[in-house]
């Protein structure tokens, strides 16, 4: 893909919201925790710049040449689509508009279409274009993310459609049953930390988990399902001690909407932790949630993040913890929202990537998202 055509599509996202333009300005800082600095404070948060800057974005994932797949579908990713899948359905709620269009509904209809074609869709990296073990892995991976997705805007509905249950019988059927991965899926490994690398097998158990328990009508207590559930649990307990702190997070989470994915033990000294690793601003930083080292060799940031607050607030607030930690993240995300694009700030933690490539705004992406689910939890 050359940067003209690059430049083409970026520009029709920006016809349609307006609002992606200083994401891509040659003025912004190479560094996006200086962009969090520059943030005047402020006592609340902008429900409709979030929203133009999500659907912007989806707008421009969905144009970009990488994404487009067989049968007139789309590529989901983990950075951008699948966050998006969580937080699009709850500011639809809360700003009291109609059912999903445009984008969004372009979203949802090609993951419908992959489910009900799985037996004839390609997967997204078939193993003679990108290496053997990529067609499982990718498979796997975008199993668990439709489910994600679908059951996200079912739990809006209070009802679990079928397309919805297809999505979780084809993720079950693709759980590993022995092994090493036993209980889990065989994920999508790139090596790009946190969801393509070898860590993210056990941060897209803990969607699932998230998911199941999300899910409406009841559908952790489907007998059908139980013995999936149990090897999933099982797998999310004794694989936990191994993990950064960014997946016991995930877990963490799942476990509010679950039963048995943590252990009372690993509860109270994951939240204890949490705790001890919050600045003295009220953010969190993703540097501090692994140990995590670029393949450029340049040092990671070490400011407050959009993604790592959101996901800790939001944790802490579904496990019901309303303490003076919660109310000071909170805070942070209220405070360091950027008005003029509506994103948050993050940075990724594989390389210092330059603002104008097109993966350049993938983890504000997902700071924007999560950042807007802790918000809303807190309605």
């Amino acid at each position: 893909m050359n940067n003209k055509t690059i430049h083409c599509v970026a520009a029709a996202g920006l016809l349609l919201t307006g609002t992606v333009a200083v994401l891509f300005s040659p003025a912004r800082s190479r560094d996006v925790s200086a962009a969090a600095k520059s943030v005047p404070a402020t006592s609340s948060w902008d429900r409709q710049a979030a929203e133009r800057y999500l659907d912007g974005r989806e707008v421009w994932w969905q144009g970009w040449d990488r994404t487009q797949k067989d049968h007139g579908t789309y590529c989901i990713s983990c950075h951008t689509q699948a966050p998006y899948g969580l937080a699009r359905p709850l500011l639809r709620r809360d700003l009291d508009e109609p059912p999903p269009a445009g984008a969004e509904q372009a979203m949802l209809a090609s993951i419908e279409k992959r489910v009900r074609l799985w037996s004839e869709v390609e997967p997204f990296y078939p193993d003679a274009k990108y290496g053997p073990g990529k067609e499982i892995e990718s498979r796997n991976a975008e199993a668990v993310l439709n489910a994600v997705i679908l059951s996200s805007y079912d739990a809006k509905q209070g009802h679990l459609r079928d397309i919805t249950r297809t999505a979780f019988d084809q993720a079950w059927a693709l759980q590993s049953q022995s092994g090493p991965v036993a209980g889990a899926w065989v994920w999508q490994n790139f090596h790009y930390t946190p969801w393509e690398s070898p860590e993210s097998e056990y941060h897209g158990a803990a969607l699932m988990a998230m998911a199941v328990g999300h899910a409406p009508e009841n559908y952790r207590g489907d007998a059908a399902i139980s013995a999936h559930l149990d090897a999933l649990r099982g797998y999310l307990r004794s694989r936990y001690d191994a993990q950064p702190v960014l997946n016991k997070i995930i877990a963490l989470w799942a476990s509010a909407r679950l039963s048995g994915v943590l252990t009372d033990t690993q509860r109270k000294t994951l939240i204890d932790a949490l705790d001890d690793k919050q600045h003295n601003d009220g953010g969190w930083s993703l540097t501090d949630l692994g140990t995590w080292k670029r393949v450029d060799n340049t040092p990671l940031a070490t400011g407050s993040d959009g993604y790592a607050t959101g996901v800790t607030v939001l944790a802490l607030e579904e496990n019901h913890v309303k303490d003076a930690a919660v109310r000071r993240g909170l805070a942070w995300l209220e405070a360091n929202q950027n008005r003029a694009t509506g994103a948050w700030p993050a940075w990724s933690l594989n390389k210092n990537r330059d603002p104008n490539s097109p993966a350049g705004p993938f983890m504000n992406d997902a700071a924007t998202a999560y950042a807007v689910l802790a918000l809303e939890a807190n309605r």
